[in-house]
């Protein structure tokens, strides 16, 4: 019997889709708009939310691979470890997962005809896809409560880049970021400095440069931040996936408060 290489493709993408709903079902499907804008997210809620009770709130943006309108993509990195019984139990907390736009991008970068090449403007204040996350955080912050001391951001690639944006942004609003393979002007790295930062990178990525996060190492230590670098021998792109392996990766993060 004779399958087209398109058919034999839909089928691995519809079970691929089964597999990840089914991984990540406890994440609510939730949309938010405005003035005609729409933006998908996903949200976790503890297991026994209790309104009475003070939650960390974590936001969670996806890399370059993951952007539509399927609300589902920007699962497939990172999701799985918050859904732990182990994670559950000792970190009660509200995650929340964004999915960009297909032709968006989290933060104000242009790539130069070279992917191992990136413009970052030296004030990221313009960006209408931050406005949306930042939509999103006000709302989650009024219906649910939140502890306002332990609220974190963090993410991959573009997301990576997309973290240090949305801290700039909003300098005084994070206790801790993580940036995993991503990269900004380091002219900025002095209104960044207030949160703890976590930064990773693999020291053979092809894709985004391991020169862009010791740039923002550097300044960011220059500004007396507090930073913590791990970089990982022979990894490319995918240093994310030594990231969530890092038993103290969780524990570091939600240790931090302002």
């Amino acid at each position: 019997m004779y399958f087209s290489l398109k058919f034999i493709f839909s089928i691995f993408s519809y079970l691929f889709c089964l597999i990840l709903f089914s991984q990540n079902s406890e994440f609510n499907y939730q949309t938010y708009q405005d003035d005609g804008n729409i933006m998908p997210y996903r949200i976790l809620l503890p297991k026994k939310y209790d309104e009475n009770k003070k939650y960390p709130l974590l936001v969670f943006l996806h890399g370059a691979g993951e952007r539509g309108s399927d609300n589902n993509l920007q699962l497939t990195h990172g999701s799985n470890q918050f859904l732990s019984e182990t994670f559950r139990q000792n970190y009660p907390s509200i995650i929340i997962f964004p999915q960009c736009p297909k032709n968006g991008y989290w933060a104000s970068a242009t790539p130069i005809n070279d992917p191992l090449k990136f413009s970052y403007p030296k004030k990221p204040i313009d960006n209408p896809i931050l406005d949306l996350v930042e939509g999103i955080l006000k709302k989650i912050r009024k219906e649910y409560s939140i502890d306002k001391k332990r609220i974190y951001v963090g993410g991959l690639s573009m997301g990576g880049m997309g973290t240090y944006e949305i801290v700039y942004r909003n300098p005084r609003l994070f206790a801790a970021a993580f940036a995993i393979c991503g990269g900004a002007n380091s002219k900025i790295a002095r209104k960044i400095r207030k949160p703890s930062w976590r930064i990773d990178h693999g020291d053979e990525d092809t894709v985004v440069p391991i020169k862009l996060s010791e740039f923002m190492v550097t300044s960011l230590e220059n500004q007396k931040a507090n930073v913590k670098f791990n970089t990982y021998k022979g990894v490319s792109h995918n240093s994310w996936d030594n990231v969530f392996a890092d038993v103290s990766f969780l524990p570091w993060l939600f240790s931090q408060k302002k």
